[in-house]
């Protein structure tokens, strides 16, 4: 009969140890998955804030103002305008 004990004693000291361990790793699961979250909020607020920064840069002004800076283009007006005429191919 004690050893019937015994064992039963030791199944108990083992399972409450295994018990432990899982709520243990339960734990630093819980927080592995707070700190995947948090840093999903941060990358979505990030990737909010690029859009905006790419809906800024392709507005028309701001196009307009560096094709004028950076490649020294001009407004089309009639006093620079030079009209190419084609020659009229003989048709056979």
């Amino acid at each position: 009969m004690t050893r019937l004990n015994l064992f039963l004693l030791l199944a108990v000291v083992a399972s409450a140890l295994y018990l432990v361990k899982v709520q243990y790793e339960s734990r630093q699961l819980y927080a592995e998955l707070d700190r995947a979250h948090a840093q999903e909020r941060k990358l979505a607020l990030e990737q909010d804030r690029l859009q905006l920064d790419k809906r800024a840069q392709a507005t028309s002004a701001r196009v307009e103002q560096l094709a004028r800076s950076k490649l020294h283009m001009r407004p089309v007006n009639p006093a620079i305008t030079v009209y190419v005429a084609q020659p009229a191919s003989a048709t056979p």
